[in-house]
């Protein structure tokens, strides 16, 4: 079964964006659960993004993208 990671929820403006800064796995790789798997930043916080689950990373955006808060932004297979 698949796991979504979505971009946190880091403002109380729900159409407030962030960037994913670094992803630290990529897509293909295997990742352990509670493994940091990406860096986001919301008004220059860095936030570290631990995979939910053990399984294969696939990246859905790229690095240095900006994106909406709650946007899927990886999934584990």
């Amino acid at each position: 079964m698949s796991e979504v990671i979505n971009f946190p929820q880091l403002s109380s403006d729900d159409s407030a964006q962030g960037v994913v800064s670094t992803w630290l796995a990529h897509t293909g790789e295997q990742v352990s659960q509670g493994q940091v798997v990406a860096e986001v930043m919301v008004d220059k916080v860095a936030v570290d993004i631990e995979a939910p689950c053990s399984g294969v990373m696939t990246q859905l955006v790229e690095e240095e993208a900006a994106v909406i808060q709650g946007t899927p932004i990886a999934q584990i297979d």
